[in-house]
């Protein structure tokens, strides 16, 4: 059964980088797959915020590629965001999924995904 659990801190001050680290059981992220990252802030709808492929490539969302960045440790098979310079308009519910292609925008949650982690970005 697989499973995608998310962790990092709950609150981030203004401009400093947002950092989530999505853990993986019963699959290998290595092997196949898509790994995603979502939010969705208060109010709002989803939004796709980037994907690193079993491959390793990686795919951003236009409006947040200047600040966004994925990794990945095979080692402990997890795959991390970097979101930087946050303000409070990155407030939101982030989700880590699993996908099977390349997916760019969701109008529900998708049914492989972590519980969700709230991030609240405050001074």
């Amino acid at each position: 059964q697989v499973q995608l659990q998310e962790s990092g801190p709950g609150l981030v001050k203004p401009s400093q980088t947002l950092s989530l680290t999505c853990t993986v059981s019963g699959e290998t992220i290595a092997t196949n797959y898509y790994w995603t990252w979502i939010r969705q802030p208060p109010g709002k709808g989803l939004e796709w915020m980037g994907t690193i492929a079993y491959s390793g490539r990686t795919d951003y969302s236009p409006s947040l590629k200047s600040r966004t960045s994925i990794s990945r440790d095979t080692s402990k098979n997890q795959f991390t965001l970097q979101l930087s310079s946050v303000t409070p308009e990155d407030t939101a519910v982030y989700y880590c999924a699993r996908e099977t292609r390349w997916v760019r925008s969701y109008a529900s949650l998708p049914i492989l995904r972590g519980q969700g982690t709230q991030v609240t970005v405050s001074s």
